[in-house]
C-alpha cells in the first residue's frame, strides 16, 4: 500500500521561494511511489489543520519551512494529540534542526527514508507544561532581534540580518540577574541572555553537537555572560556566525538537565522557536522521546 504524506508548507519562508519548488517536490515524492496531500499555513488561522490531518489520512507530515513553520507543526501535533511521523524540509531563512539532521544535504535521500518509513524517537521541550519547542527557548538581549528584524531585509539577507540588528542594538543591551536551578541546585549569574537547547545546531553554534541531543532526554541551558562590549560583539559575530561560540569561554555557562526552573530579577519575555513567549519567570523540561521523527 502507498504512503500517504500531508505536506505542511509556509508560503511566505525563505523568500517565499519554496513555493516555485512545490511541483519538483511532489514529482520527488510521486517518484517513491507517496501519495501526497497539501495544507498551506495561513498567519492567523490554522484551526483547520487537525481537521485536514484527518480527511487526508495520513501516514505521516513533513513541515516544509523554517524553524517557524516547524515549531507550529509541533505545537499542533502535541496539542491535538496526534501520533503521525514527523519530517522537515528546510526552506526558510532559519533551519536549524533540519541542518542538524543533514537533511536539506541529500533531499532524495531523505525522500528514501520517508517512504521506508524510517523514523527516529526525539526529545522535545515545553514551556510551562504548554507550549512545545524543538529547538530553542530563550530570553534576553538578541532574543527580541528576530521580531525586530524587518521581513524583507530577512528574506534578502538570511541570517545575517539578525547580525547587522544586533550591531544596531549593542549600545543598548543590559545585562540581567538570572537564576537557573536544575537538580536541586540553583545558580545566579550576570547574562545578557541565556538558551536553553534542544538540538545541536542553533543559530549557528556548531560546537554544541557533541553534548547536545535531541533523543537523550536532557536539555542545555547555556548563558553568556556580562562582558565588555567588545567581547560581546564576538561572541555575538560566533552566535550568528559560522565559526560557533567557544564553550571554554568563561563568559559562557553551560549546564544539562532534564528540567530547568528560571527566574530574573529584570522584566525578561521567552522566546520560543523564534517566537515570543512567555515572561520570566518560567519552567523548562524535557519531553522524553516525544514525537517520532523522519530522519
Amino acid at each position: 500500500m502507498k504512503k500517504k504524506i500531508l505536506l505542511v508548507y509556509n508560503p511566505v519562508s525563505g523568500r517565499a521561494a519554496f513555493k516555485s519548488k512545490l511541483d519538483d517536490i511532489i514529482e520527488k515524492f510521486q517518484r517513491h511511489g507517496i501519495i501526497l496531500s497539501i495544507y498551506r499555513t495561513r498567519k492567523d488561522d490554522n484551526s483547520d489543520f487537525v481537521e485536514c490531518v484527518n480527511a487526508s489520512h495520513a501516514d505521516g507530515i513533513i513541515a516544509a519551512g523554517g524553524d517557524g513553520t516547524l515549531h507550529a507543526v509541533v505545537n499542533w501535533l502535541m496539542n491535538s494529540k496526534i501520533e503521525l511521523p514527523l519530517g522537515v524540509i528546510g526552506s526558510g531563512t532559519s533551519n536549524d534542526f533540519a541542518s542538524y539532521l543533514g537533511i536539506n544535504k541529500d533531499l532524495v535521500g531523505y525522500f528514501d527514508r520517508i517512504a521506508a518509513g524510517n523514523t527516529r524517537k526525539v526529545d522535545i521541550g515545553v514551556v510551562n507544561d504548554e507550549k512545545y519547542f524543538i529547538n530553542v527557548a530563550s530570553a534576553g538581549a538578541f532574543t527580541s532581534i528576530a521580531h525586530e528584524v524587518n521581513v524583507k531585509l530577512k528574506n534578502t539577507l538570511g541570517r545575517s540580518a539578525y547580525y547587522l540588528q544586533g550591531i544596531k542594538e549593542i549600545s543598548k543591551i543590559k545585562s540581567a540577574t538570572i537564576q537557573v536551578a536544575a537538580d536541586g541546585v540553583k545558580f545566579e549569574m550576570d547574562a545578557f541572555l541565556f538558551i536553553v537547547l534542544n538540538s545541536g545546531t542553533v543559530a549557528g553554534i556548531k560546537n554544541i553537537a557533541d553534548f547536545a541531543k535531541i533523543d537523550d532526554g536532557k536539555l542545555d541551558f547555556l548563558a553568556v555572560k556580562k562582558c565588555s562590549p567588545a567581547k560581546l560583539l564576538k561572541i555575538m559575530s560566533a552566535l550568528f556566525g559560522r565559526k560557533g561560540i567557544d564553550l571554554d569561554d568563561d563568559n559562557i555557562f553551560h549546564l544539562q538537565s532534564n528540567k530547568f526552573v528560571i527566574s530574573s530579577t529584570e522584566e525578561l519575555t521567552s522566546d520560543i522557536d523564534g517566537e515570543i513567549g512567555f515572561p520570566l519567570p518560567i519552567e523548562i523540561e524535557t519531553k522524553e522521546k516525544a514525537i517520532d521523527f523522519f530522519v
